[in-house]
């Protein structure tokens, strides 16, 4: 039974001008007839992650540079893609189930030939893994096709008032009511149309529509979702991110929030949601083509954890001068605007989350700031106290981050002075906040994140550091000493990453383990949760993480021989507490993996396997401890033939709540 959907919404198909085929009957398919299935979990709404979007006018071949930036924004997460190409038939479509690389085969059978085109890779939302909820999506008389990221949370609403007006529906999505909506709105004139549309959906998206009666122009709408628009010669681009426009440019714009715009071969026009012009500057991206190939790497993220130490290298790159931090080319801060400051807000999700909170432990070292980490998604809803003495730092890998975003907007609606750590400076909490700083790791595709929690620990580092030397709060000697060691960290890792494969021993010999406990204190109980999040997310094993001295409180009741436990536990003020946890555990009988400095001999008898690391500075221990966890949890989901890059449920930018 095929899953893949071919229409033609030319006026030859069918008979008709475009008309789709009634609800209940059956389309015409690639294999001739066929009806595609219904998944078992068809009609579910489940957490949106950011789809692919992309969309093509130009000179080239549509179907190949569609599919080309599909398969560069595969590592967003996807079950089903799709594209619609127009030209001589009229609107083309061709929908499937499953990858990129499965609906590149479909259109080598059947070849769609035009000079406009869009594509797209769905995570399921509303309604399950089928084609007929796969996009693009149009209406019921194929005047408007069009593919959508994010969700219309008012979908049903206008659902139920189309339906009452006569319109079938043939799939469970609310992205065919906005395009239902769209064509009842339509009169002929585009930007009227969708000036209409977005005052109409509630919600986050981003839209690339195109109308059957025009075929030399391509509509691009943004809400909340991100979107950006290439500029070509003689072709123009939108897509969902960066690496699906690479080979073509490097030339774009990010559409604003309630920004549209109209792309042609030669032109592109922008208007606010309001429909008023707007001018646009392009931006130059100095991402290489290469920074988004495997570079002869079996997964991008053994590539990416490979250039940690490169990270590090451009983190430091012009903030660091004669042994001192020095961000003052890119922060306009004051000794005396930096003493006004009373509390400091670190927010993020996930691994920033963690790498905020390995910030955390220095900074305090240091200073009598009211410090508070929080994520993302609970500090908007938090009552605390948020006022013009607040710094809130947050904390994106891709700078559209929903929770993040929501998070932001908070802080500076309360008087706090915001501030972004991004890897992606022209994003939309870039333009947004105070004051940014980038992570200059360049992009990061697989799901995983390794390099940029790299980044995200060095730039906190440098900005903490800076913070409390305008402060008046850290001592030249202790700048000096943590500076010096900063800049040898990146020969360490490179020297952890060069004995990989004594770590894949180790991987190899806990793979068939169906739980894992990890313990860590002080500065190592962040990457003790880094770690754990690193081998759940890839390999699809129960780990949790735990401060250790919780032990008795709780999670020791899970010990037996089955439960391997991972302790971080590199020299420090806390190693000795750390190891009596190492006792109990092995009193358990559960094997004990210990992540441990080179030369702490102590630990030898005491654990079944360890993982060294070159000594640093206490304070430095979180750089070189996760990363034998990031390439255990590698080998661990090789060993078990998981899909590394792109692991199930997951995607690189989460966009919605």
């Amino acid at each position: 039974m095929t899953r893949t959907e071919v229409i033609d919404l030319s006026a030859d198909a069918s008979g008709g001008a475009g008309k789709l085929p009634e609800s209940g009957t059956q389309n015409r398919w690639a294999t001739g007839g066929t009806k595609a299935p219904v998944f078992p979990d068809r009609g579910r709404t489940c957490v949106l992650y950011m789809c692919g979007i992309v969309g093509y006018i130009g000179h080239r071949d549509v179907s190949k540079v569609v599919l080309d930036g599909l398969a560069r924004l595969e590592y967003r997460g996807y079950d089903s893609a799709g594209m619609a190409v127009v030209g001589e038939k009229g609107v083309q479509i061709v929908r499937e189930v499953g990858k990129v690389a499965d609906l590149a085969r479909q259109i080598g059978e059947f070849p769609l030939e035009g000079t406009i085109g869009l594509g797209h890779t769905r995570w399921a939302t509303h309604g399950g893994v089928s084609v007929e909820n796969a996009h693009p999506h149009r209406d019921q008389d194929g005047s408007v096709v069009l593919v959508h990221n994010g969700i219309a949370e008012n979908y049903l609403e206008i659902r139920d008032e189309l339906a009452k007006e006569g319109v079938s529906f043939y799939s469970d999505t609310d992205t065919e009511v906005i395009a239902q909506l769209l064509a009842k709105i339509y009169d002929g004139d585009p930007k009227k149309a969708l000036v209409e549309l977005y005052r109409r959906i509630e919600g986050a998206f981003a839209l690339a529509v195109i109308f059957a009666d025009d075929m030399e122009h391509l509509y691009c709408v943004r809400k909340g979702s991100p979107l950006i628009v290439a500029f070509g010669d003689g072709e123009n681009i939108c897509a969902s991110d960066v690496p699906a426009v690479l080979p073509y440019t490097r030339s774009i714009a990010y559409l604003g929030e309630g920004e549209m715009a109209c792309l042609s071969r030669n032109d592109v026009s922008f208007w606010d949601f309001e429909g008023n012009p707007v001018e646009k500057d392009a931006v130059e991206i100095d991402w290489d083509i290469s920074m988004v190939d495997k570079g002869g790497y079996p997964h991008f993220m053994l590539k990416e954890i490979n250039e940690q130490g490169a990270v590090l290298r451009r983190s430091m790159l012009d903030r660091i001068f004669h042994g001192e931090v020095d961000l003052s080319r890119e922060l306009s801060w004051s000794s005396e605007s930096a003493k006004r400051i009373k509390r400091l807000h670190l927010v993020a999700c996930g691994t920033s989350y963690y790498a905020a909170l390995v910030a955390e432990r220095l900074i305090e070292r240091f200073s009598d700031l009211d410090i508070r980490v929080d994520i993302a998604s609970e500090y908007r809803y938090r009552d605390i106290p948020i006022g013009n003495d607040t710094l809130a730092v947050f904390v994106t890998q891709s700078g559209e981050t929903l929770d993040t975003l929501a998070a932001e907007r908070f802080a500076k609606e309360k008087g706090a002075r915001c501030m972004a750590i991004t890897n992606n400076g022209l994003s939309t909490v870039a333009r947004e906040v105070d004051d940014v700083l980038s992570l200059k790791a360049g992009p990061e595709i697989g799901v995983a994140a390794t390099k940029t929690f790299m980044g995200q620990m060095t730039v906190l580092y440098l900005m903490g550091l800076y913070l409390l030397k305008l402060r008046e709060e850290l001592s030249l000697g202790d700048e000096m000493r943590l500076v010096r060691e900063m800049e040898v960290l990146p020969y360490k890792v490179e020297s952890l990453i060069d004995r990989a494969d004594e770590i894949k021993a180790i991987a190899s010999r806990y793979c068939e383990a169906r739980d894992f406990l990890f313990l860590g204190r002080g500065f190592s109980f962040p990457i003790a949760m880094e770690g754990a999040l690193k081998l759940k997310e890839i390999s699809y094993i129960h780990a949790e993480a735990y401060a250790a001295g919780e032990m008795k409180h709780g999670p020791i009741a899970l010990l037996d021989r089955s439960v391997p436990v991972v302790v971080v536990m590199p020299d420090d003020n806390l190693f000795e507490k750390t190891l009596s946890n190492v006792q109990e555990t092995k009193a358990r009988n559960s094997p004990v993996i210990a992540i441990a400095t080179e030369g702490r001999k102590s630990i030898l008898g005491q654990a079944e396997d360890v993982m060294w690391v070159p000594k640093t500075d206490m304070e430095l221990n979180p750089f070189l401890a996760v990363i034998p966890l990031q390439i255990f949890a590698y080998y661990v989901a090789l060993a078990k033939g998981k899909e590394i890059d792109q692991p199930r449920n997951l995607a690189k930018s989460v966009t919605v709540e």
